[in-house]
Formats: C-alpha cells, structure tokens, sequence
C-alpha cells in the first residue's frame, strides 16, 4: 500500500450473489448499473454466482454475460450448488432448520469462491468490497480488514415477515417466520460491524437502523435509464403489470389482482388488454388465460413496446421490500401508475400527483377505471411521474454522490494502510 499514488484507481472487489447481465430484471438491473458506475472510479474485480433458472427453466449463457460485463469488470463466474442438485436445495432448507443459519447461509456455500475470495484479500492489492446482498454474509469475514459496503436491496427480514403474513399454508408462514428470525439475527451480527449499509430507500433505512441502531447506512435509490425508457407516441389502450412469476411478491400480486381486482374491472365493461409482461411458464401462461383472459406474456427481450402500449400500469403488491423499479420504468415512460402502498413504498410517490395510491381491491379497482377512462388524468399522472423520474432517479443523478461516499471509504482506508506501515517499518528500524 505504500507505493500507492495519488493517481492509481483504487482496487474494489464485488461479491455478487447472482450474474448482472442481461440487465432485464429488478435485481440486475440495479447491480449492473451499479457496477457500470462504480467502474468510472475503481478497476473492479467481481466474483459473481450464476443466476438461477427463469420460471420458464431458462439458462442465461454465462460466457454472453461475462462479454457483457467486461468493459466494466474482470468476471469470474462461479456455480450456484443448488441450482444443479434439487437435493441440494432440501438440504440446505434442512440444514437451516436443524443448525439454526438462515437458509442462504448454506444456498451460497461454495468452496470454490471462499478460496478465491481469499486469494485476492491476501494481494493486499484491493481498497474495499462490496457485497452486493447480506445472503452473502458467510463471506464478510473472509475479507478481513477491508472495508466492506453491503447492499440491502430489501431489509430481508422484514420480507420474509411480510410474505408470512399473505401466504395462505400455515407451515409456511411457520417456516417464512423462522427464516425472518434467522435473517434478523444476520442483521443484527453484521450490520453494526461493516464500514457501511447501502439501503434502497429512506424507508428501509429507518427500517434497519430500528433493528441495528450502531450500523451506518445510506441510501443509493434505485434508478432508470430516463434515455432507454422514455415517453412512445401513443396513448395506449387496457392494463399493464411488469414482472415475472418467478417471485412470490409478483405471483401473489398476479393472484390478487385476478381474484379481486380484476372482476370489479370486467363488471364495470373494461375489455381492453390486460397483459403480465415477464417470465411465466407455458401452464402458467394457458391458466391464466383460460380462467382470468389474462395475458402472461413469457420473457420479453424488451419490454418497453408492450409497456407503451397500455393506458394504466397496475402495481397490487402486498408483499415485498427495496424500491420497485417497475414505477420507475413506467414513470420514465410516462405512464400513468395504480399502485398498493407496499407497491410504491419508498419511492416519491405523491397520490394524485405522479400516482394513484390505493390498498382495498375495490378502490383500486375504482382507480384504474378512472385512469382508463379519462385521458387527461392519464397524461397528466404520466407527465408528473415522467418529470419525478428525471428529477431524483436518473442514474446520472444517483451515480456521483454514490461514487464519492466509496472512494472516500477507499481512501480511508488507504491512509489507514499507509499509517500502519510506515509504524511497522519504523519498528523495523528502531
């Protein structure tokens, strides 16, 4: 560290838990970002688990998206046990239950990256890590006396408690709440100890320092490419939802939607498009046709077509956590948004500004007929909203205060390094 210059780019390590790229989804889509920004300052290397399996069991080809990455990585890729083991992933659920580790403690088990990660911590050659998930908590100790920066893109626990509440098998919501017991305990063991807790909104940040009052922790928004996703001509015509079914805040939001929703809307004559843009499989898509006449599109390479081409974007989530970027896009596009309040939470969501905000089926179903029948009111939440998103969660205008809280972590602990060894070569002398 002593021969380091005011002008060397500071080294980073980023531990993913899952593989950024093609950025076509919630997660990805911050992370990639994210690592693109972080890119400008620091030369990155990024150990990252591959993804999972889409709903429609999908692979995502590793070598298109480690080439996808490489303009702002060195990207090595390791496997995710579980995805090639069904056994595997019993077993960690039952590790879990009989050695008391929440249950990620044991799915991102990998001696493969605990020996890498390892190697590259003894270079000394990096400043910090960052962790993008606390699901990769095992690995904060191997990383020894680098400052480390955790992403929380939810407050876990309390996710885990939410989806307790709406999941209808009593076992599980047993289950869902034992697992929110273990992932607090995470919390609570790791958060006051690492250089910094990065939280996707205000809301989670109070939510954390509630549960962990000594830890440090700031906010990075979510945020959306304003340039990618911007206003199509057009109106639109019918109703839109983005997400896949492979979550279950998306899938108990699909459920919600069709069971007490969506009859209110066929009661009232709406007979325009209901589409669920995302991942869905081929039973899933023929079900909900056959029982709802809801079209679940399959995984979309690009979204933004079908996005243009509805009136009103529904966001029923009762469940979930972090920021939803599924508001963001459509408010970048100019869309005119229905939302729960956990569907919006944590964004600068104003009702009756930039979004209608409603919780009971009926009154939600009350404000997307009047979204779908009054053009002005379409045009003006979609204006409002399209202005919100350039004003506060462009990417440009997240990046640069995101960069300069790193490096000055980076710096620190560069000076801290330079301190200790000028004190040890100073004993060498003496």
């Amino acid at each position: 560290m002593a021969g380091v210059t005011a002008m060397t780019r500071p080294r980073l390590l980023f531990l993913c838990h899952t593989l950024p790229y093609p950025p076509d989804g919630g997660v990805w889509i911050r992370t990639y970002h994210i690592l693109r920004l972080l890119a400008r300052e620091f030369d990155v290397t990024a150990l990252c688990f591959e993804r999972a399996r889409t709903s429609q069991g999908e692979e995502r080809d590793i070598a298109s998206s480690r080439e996808g990455l490489l303009p702002f990585a060195a990207v090595e890729v390791f496997a995710l046990p579980y995805k090639h083991s069904p056994l595997r992933f019993v077993l960690d659920h039952l590790r879990s239950t009989i050695f008391g580790h929440v249950y990620t403690h044991y799915v991102y088990d990998s001696q493969s990256f605990q020996l890498r990660l390892a190697k590259l911590v003894r270079t000394g050659n990096f400043s910090m890590v960052h962790i993008d998930s606390l699901d990769l908590a095992r690995y904060i100790p191997a990383c020894g006396t680098l400052p480390v920066v955790c992403v929380h893109h939810n407050v876990e626990s309390i996710l885990l408690r939410r989806r307790a509440e709406v999941d209808r098998l009593w076992w599980r919501r047993a289950y869902l709440r034992y697992q929110a017991g273990r992932m607090d305990a995470v919390e609570r063991h790791y958060c006051d100890q690492i250089a910094l807790n990065v939280t996707c909104s205000e809301h989670d940040r109070s939510l954390l320092l509630a549960a962990v009052p000594r830890a440090h922790v700031a906010v990075v928004p979510n945020g959306v490419d304003v340039d990618t996703f911007r206003p199509l001509m057009g109106a639109g015509a019918g109703v839109a939802f983005v997400g896949g079914t492979n979550t279950f805040p998306n899938r108990d939001a699909l459920d919600f939607f069709c069971g007490e929703i969506l009859p209110r809307l066929r009661a009232a004559g709406v007979q325009g498009p209901m589409q669920w843009i995302g991942s869905a499989s081929a039973d899933e898509q023929r079900l909900y046709f056959e029982r709802y006449r809801m079209n679940l599109t399959g995984y979309i390479d690009d979204v933004r077509p079908l996005m243009a081409a509805a009136a009103c974007h529904v966001v029923p989530l009762r469940t979930g956590g972090g920021t939803r970027l599924k508001i963001l896009n459509a408010w970048a596009m100019g869309k005119a948004v229905v939302s729960t309040s956990v569907g919006c939470e944590g964004l600068a969501a104003v009702d009756g500004d930039n979004i209608l905000i409603r919780d009971h089926p009926g009154e939600f179903a009350d404000a997307v007929l009047r979204v779908l029948d009054n053009p002005q009111l379409q045009h003006d939440l979609g204006a409002r909203g399209r202005a919100t998103a350039e004003r506060l969660y462009s990417w440009e205008a997240i990046g640069q205060p995101m960069l300069d809280t790193y490096l000055a972590i980076a710096r620190g602990h560069l000076r801290n390094s330079s301190i200790a060894d000028s004190a040890v070569r100073r004993q060498a002398h003496a």
